[in-house]
């Protein structure tokens, strides 16, 4: 199986998630923007130009003069050397202690048993050079403006005594003294804003592929299929998200979308011709024209494909039959607004005929089996002769039968259908279905020599795989966890589908 990720798969992942960056992006700025603000001090710059000199004179041979730059130049460097050397730190800081008053140089320095450390003004200094001259700049940045500028000015009194003294040859001269500069160098608040909004943007996009990798659930149907060497018969889209966003949570989970709804989109309605169509051609060498719609966990929407999948059949014309086997938690009577008195219990107990608990043409072409009164038994009754016999009458009245039954991984209600039925239909949501979902689910319907089908992925998000339509559209509906339904739909679904 090819586990690769491509940068188109990559680019997809962060576009299905681009509101996450965009509030990472913003949440960093802020960050930033507080921090600099309220945490960082302020602190201000100064600086003096200083030139260097071979030797004094007048040089009234253009040569000499051209030596004395040349010269200049090869002593630049060790001019640096001596000015941050810790006698001339010390001087400094001597200078400095003689001009400012202790609460302000504890603000700017490190203050030792003898003053002001070295290291600490060291610190606070900048010496470079300018480039193809001979002279170089002192730059000074404290949290005090007029300290900066003593700094630089202290520094160029002190430089000639030190410097004759240490190298001996050349001298050192400023033109004019440094200045104090009121706004502050440091923190550059837009630069640190754009830096933490950077930040935000690359972090979220990080913590994003990094979930999204190690993400178990069910992404893709080319890696589901290969994984498990089974077919997938097709893929069902969210739709009505903004609708949803009105609405309250409760009736969100109940919510059980059917063909004949309004503003269903016609990207759905075509999936799910094309499944129908799939499921022909799975059944297509089985004698028994019975199948099984089932899910590897409660959540996964196989109540509402299996009816979506009558519907579809229904509508090209072959008579069919929806049985709810969910007996347990029965909801394909709430979908269809029907009633649930007698049903697929009451047939298997013989309390009731089986004309007498179908409910005839609920659509054309389209009858329905409630689920009948809860039992306490249901795995028995759908394991029993009585049960296989009735599939074998009802399958000679109708050109398809669809069951839909509890999910496979919490009880074994389907699976006890194994000989009856051409095959199962795992319906797995995209990014809730595991994969250990799936494997136990397979073991499960292998154990039990059940055919599998192949799968339906639902719930597909569009931004998430890269499909493209004109319209918005999706399809999502949910049971409530631990495997409880909700109160009744509307009933207005009985009316006829339109041809």
């Amino acid at each position: 199986m090819d586990n690769s990720i491509s940068i188109k798969d990559i680019i997809n992942l962060i576009l299905g998630k681009i509101w996450i960056v965009i509030i990472a992006l913003a949440v960093g700025g802020a960050v930033a923007f507080g921090f600099s603000k309220c945490i960082l001090p302020l602190k201000y710059s100064s600086h003096i130009s200083m030139y260097v000199q071979s030797y004094t004179g007048i040089y009234e041979d253009p040569q000499n003069y051209q030596n004395n730059i040349s010269n200049s130049k090869q002593l630049i460097n060790t001019y640096i050397e001596v000015l941050k050397d810790d006698a001339v730190m010390r001087a400094v800081g001597e200078k400095l202690e003689e001009s400012f008053d202790e609460k302000i140089l504890n603000e700017c320095f490190t203050l030792g048993n003898e003053g002001i450390t070295p290291a600490s003004l060291r610190s606070c200094i900048s010496i470079t050079t300018v480039t193809d001259t001979s002279a170089l700049t002192v730059t000074t940045t404290t949290k005090n403006a007029e300290v900066a500028a003593a700094i630089c000015n202290f520094i160029a009194d002190v430089a000639q005594d030190y410097i004759h003294e240490a190298v001996g040859v050349g001298s050192i001269s400023t033109i004019d003294t440094a200045k104090v500069y009121s706004n502050p160098v440091s923190p550059n608040t837009k630069k640190n804003i754009m830096l933490g909004a950077f930040a935000g943007m690359i972090l979220s996009i990080l913590v994003i592929i990094a979930i999204d990798f190690f993400d178990n659930t069910v992404k893709d149907t080319n890696v589901l299929a290969s994984k498990y060497n089974k077919s997938v018969i097709g893929e069902v889209q969210k739709f009505g998200q903004e609708d949803r966003k009105h609405r309250s949570r409760k009736n969100y989970e109940e919510e059980h979308i059917k063909l004949t709804d309004e503003n269903v989109p016609f990207s759905i309605i075509e999936s799910y011709k094309s499944i129908r169509m799939n499921v022909k051609f799975a059944i297509s060498t089985f004698d028994k024209k019975i199948v099984v719609v089932s899910s590897a966990n409660p959540g996964e929407g196989k109540s509402t494909l299996a009816s979506n999948i009558s519907i579809a059949t229904a509508q090209s014309g072959s008579k069919v039959l929806l049985i709810d086997a969910d007996m347990r938690k029965p909801v394909q009577h709430k979908i269809f607004g029907i009633r649930n008195k007698n049903g697929l219990s009451s047939a298997i107990s013989k309390m009731n005929s089986s004309e007498e608990c179908i409910c005839k043409n609920v659509m054309e072409n389209l009858d329905i089996m409630p689920a009948g009164p809860v039992p306490p038994n249901p795995s028995e009754l759908l394991s029993s002769d009585t049960a296989k016999h009735l599939l074998e009458k009802l399958s000679e009245t109708y050109d398809l039968i669809i069951i839909d039954t509890p999910p496979v991984c919490v009880v074994s209600d389907a699976l006890t259908l194994s000989e009856c039925v051409a095959g199962l239909i795992m319906v797995v949501r995209e990014r809730k279905t595991t994969y250990d979902d799936v494997e136990e689910a397979n073991n499960r319907i292998e154990l039990a020599n059940m055919n599998m089908l192949g799968y339906i992925l639902n719930d597909v998000d569009p931004k998430h795989n890269g499909i493209g339509y004109s319209k918005k559209y999706g399809y999502s509906y949910k049971y409530k966890y631990g495997y409880v339904y909700g109160k009744n739909t509307k009933q207005d679904d009985m009316k006829k589908v339109k041809k």
